[in-house]
């Protein structure tokens, strides 16, 4: 659930994490779910056709409008509720500015032409694949398929854990020499904690990873995900 704690701001929980307050009630686990998917069908897929300019921001107030609308068991929904969604995300999967929320990974449209910072990318990112496509990977390089942008993660684990939620069963897990890419002018954004993204990498730069060299390269686990 969400609440919002007066001295600590929004929480996903039933007690404030830092002074473990009960807090006000804002939203219960379905409705964060509800309002979740919503976001990730407009900001990532351009559902109901909403403004959005090229760096992907819309405004909360047209979200809040297009829920109300469409879904009248929420008609109680705010700006506010959008920006707890995006301040507790724990993958940092939305970026507010001003008025305006963007979804900072995930999109499938193509006409954007997403900014994210290009410093301090790890020397090399993990990228999961199926067994029958590896090969393909490794001689042709990689390129968008269902998503406009190549999504790459942090560490091994996080991209073990992608590709079991994408594929069944264990994925084959591709390195990425990034350092290799930069030199080559590709550039390589921060998305989110564990989220890198590019155009394309070529194939000199993959190589299949070794897991206990991606263990060595530590950060957490949560890893890409689907659509929330």
């Amino acid at each position: 659930m969400m609440r919002e704690c007066e001295d600590h701001g929004y929480f996903r929980d039933e007690y404030c994490p830092v002074c473990g307050e009960e807090g006000k009630f804002l939203m219960s686990d379905f409705e964060v779910e509800k309002l979740g998917r919503t976001m990730a069908g407009i900001l990532r897929h351009g559902k109901y056709d909403l403004d959005m300019d090229e760096q992907g921001f819309v405004d909360m107030r047209d979200i809040v409008s297009v829920m109300k609308a469409k879904y009248p068991k929420m008609k109680w929904i705010r700006t506010h509720h959008i920006e707890a969604m995006a301040e507790t995300d724990p993958k940092g999967r939305y970026q507010i500015s001003g008025a305006d929320v963007r979804a900072t990974y995930g999109h499938t449209i193509e006409e954007l032409n997403l900014r994210h910072p290009v410093d301090d990318i790890p020397e090399t990112l993990y990228y999961p694949i199926t067994e029958d496509k590896c090969e393909e990977v490794l001689n042709e390089g990689l390129f968008p398929t269902d998503r406009a942008m190549v999504h790459l993660s942090r560490t091994y684990k996080d991209a073990m854990k992608a590709g079991s939620v994408r594929e069944d069963g264990d994925p084959i897990i591709l390195a990425i020499d990034t350092a290799g890419c930069i030199d080559a002018g590709i550039e390589i954004g921060r998305a989110a904690k564990t989220v890198f993204l590019c155009d394309q990498v070529p194939s000199e730069f993959i190589y299949v990873a070794d897991e206990e060299d991606g263990d060595d390269k530590g950060g957490d686990s949560t890893g890409e995900d689907e659509d929330l």
